[in-house]
């Protein structure tokens, strides 16, 4: 089962206190679940313009999104936000989302350069590809003789990457459990800390649930 975290959002501090839009919002989202039979395991709720772009609660949705590998939910696209800027950055993050209200165009509706720029890239593949063809039923010879020669084996740039990711997911991860440690009020054994984690379906970078040993990493790291 798709595991879901909810984002509402409201424009004024009246809306909020009067639930009016949050109402709509809620049930759009739990209309959308019952259709995919999916798993709603949280829920954010800001009150902030759609245009500002500083918004501490979807940020933190988008947290929990990434370490738990939950879709974002969210009942309108204009719900997230009205900058066109904002939503093709999110579509290029690791985070998916889908909007209840056309969950079938979403994509192509918060990213239309960037999936014109993909058809584009598409075209000259296609269009390469067909050149290739050709050129090979002419009788000539494909590929680089020298190959082996040129061929770069040396895999120091992807090994730092994988590094730096793991090094930002323990950042997001640490924050949680400082988090968890602050609404505690005392503090919390390394068993006490992966209980909550786990509770709260977070996971070990490795999709693994967490254990003392592995929270005591991300502090000591």
């Amino acid at each position: 089962m798709t595991k879901y975290i909810a984002y509402y959002r409201v424009s004024t501090v009246k809306q909020g206190q009067s639930g009016l839009g949050l109402e709509a919002q809620r049930a759009s989202v739990a209309d959308y679940l019952a259709g995919v039979s999916g798993e709603l395991i949280n829920e954010y709720t800001e009150i902030q313009s759609g245009k500002k772009n500083d918004r501490p609660e979807l940020n933190k949705a988008l947290r929990k999104c990434r370490l738990t590998g939950a879709t974002l939910l969210i009942a309108k696209l204009d719900r997230l936000s009205r900058n066109a800027a904002f939503l093709m950055n999110l579509q290029d993050s690791a985070t998916k989302f889908i909007a209840c209200d056309m969950p079938e165009a979403n994509n192509l509706t918060v990213g239309l350069m960037a999936c014109l720029a993909d058809y584009e890239r598409v075209l000259i593949s296609k269009r390469t590809k067909e050149a290739l063809k050709a050129a090979k039923a002419r009788g000539v010879k494909l590929g680089n003789p020298k190959l082996d020669q040129v061929r770069c084996t040396d895999t120091t740039a992807a090994r730092i990457a994988r590094v730096e990711k793991a090094k930002e997911r323990n950042t997001e991860i640490l924050e949680v459990i400082n988090e968890i440690q602050s609404n505690a009020g005392s503090e919390l054994s390394l068993r006490q800390i992966s209980k909550q984690l786990n509770e709260a379906g977070y996971t070990t970078a490795r999709g693994m649930a967490w254990q003392a040993t592995s929270v005591n990493r991300v502090l000591a790291a």
